[in-house]
């Protein structure tokens, strides 16, 4: 009888003992999965010797965004379509050498000022100042060697929505810019599978900043151009250009125009009809006003869609602005990630920001940043599918 009993309570221990293991296990597991959501590896040495590293951030969703520290700039995004089929949905490149050696700001943070200022000259109380016109007459995207073309300093934070802060120091007249900046730029992918980047900057010297991301999307994953997918910017104005494309006076009215896209519609539907301001662009390459500005909190400022593979993507805004460009300047000599040569239009940008040339225009929104105060920008990019 002792020797039952004695059995019996063996086996009820070693029960025990596989139930506790059992639960340790998941609890590992668990921990695991909320844990490892950036994951550092290597991604090149630049002309200068340093090393570059890609930070890629999954949330619970399997969701993927890969970022490096060289130019901050987002590497790739994979996001499922209507099938659960995975696939990336930016442009870019495989290796740092690659955008240092030759990238139109594929993924890039831009500043300090984003879009064009006219003969790249503005002033400051009565004071002028020269910035380099990398893009004949105009400065573009904060010069020849902008925020896009410089080594931040990350820090990488594991959690239930991971994220990497991002730091640079840019220095007083660097690019022709006055003032000490510091930057900071964080990235979170959310769980409700969103790029949520926030800008931040500093000076010690009254200075404008204008800074955006110059991510370039193809929700197909790149089966096709993008002159199928649909879009809707929720704007009644924009920014008509000169044939530098710097604003010309007056913000023009969207109505019977090819830049209505109140209700949404084609890419293709309108980009090649004979209008002038298409000829300026090329297509599209301009910015439109949105009904609020950054005092008034975030706001929904596009919606694009992709009927091929189901995919949408939303961008929502505390920024003036958003520059739609439709890739007008890829011309098939770059070859980019997965061996794809990038064509006219194989991909289009959406940069939320303020206007081009506003340290020279009074009637837009100012971008002058004084010593005390706090530059802060945020943008989130939501991908979904279409319901």
């Amino acid at each position: 009888m002792k020797l039952k009993y004695s059995n019996l309570i063996l086996n009820i221990i070693i029960i025990l003992v596989a139930l506790s293991c059992k639960n340790s296990t998941n609890t590992n597991d668990t921990q695991k999965v909320q844990t490892s959501q950036v994951i550092k590896t290597s991604f090149g040495l630049l002309s200068d010797g340093q090393i570059s590293s890609l930070y890629t951030l999954t949330n619970k969703n399997g969701m993927k965004v890969s970022i490096t520290d060289y130019g901050g700039i987002i590497v790739s995004v994979l996001v499922p379509d209507k099938n659960g089929i995975m696939a990336d949905v930016v442009l870019g490149y495989d290796s740092v050498g690659l955008y240092e050696k030759n990238n139109p700001y594929f993924g890039a943070i831009i500043g300090r000022y984003g879009n064009r200022i006219a003969k790249g000259k503005f002033s400051i109380d009565g004071k002028s100042y020269q910035l380099a016109t990398n893009n004949a007459p105009n400065h573009l995207h904060g010069g020849s060697k902008g925020y896009d073309k410089k080594m931040w300093n990350v820090t990488a934070i594991e959690g239930e929505e991971p994220s990497l802060v991002m730091t640079y120091l840019s220095k007083d007249m660097e690019e022709g810019y006055p003032g000490n900046v510091e930057n900071k730029v964080s990235y979170t992918l959310t769980n409700e599978n969103a790029i949520k980047i926030d800008f931040e900057a500093m000076t010690d010297k009254a200075t404008i900043v204008n800074m955006c991301n110059h991510s370039y999307f193809n929700l197909n994953g790149g089966k096709s151009d993008i002159l199928n997918h649909s879009l809707q910017i929720f704007a009644d104005k924009y920014c008509a250009v000169d044939e530098t494309l710097i604003p010309i006076v007056g913000l023009a009215d969207v109505t019977n125009t090819p830049f209505d896209f109140r209700s949404i519609k084609n890419i293709g539907a309108d980009i090649d009809k004979d209008d002038t301001q298409l000829k300026n662009g090329l297509g599209y390459d301009h910015c439109w006003v949105l009904p609020q500005n950054a005092s008034s909190g975030i706001i929904l400022a596009a919606i694009l869609q992709d009927s091929l593979s189901g995919r949408t993507m939303r961008v929502e805004t505390t920024e003036p602005g958003i520059q739609f460009y439709s890739g007008n300047f890829l011309d098939g000599t770059i070859v980019g990630k997965y061996g794809v040569k990038y064509h006219k239009r194989s991909g289009l940008c959406l940069e939320t920001q303020h206007f081009p040339d506003s340290p020279n225009r009074p009637d837009y929104p100012g971008t002058l940043l004084q010593p005390g105060e706090k530059y802060l920008s945020t943008t989130t990019y939501t991908f979904g599918l279409i319901q």
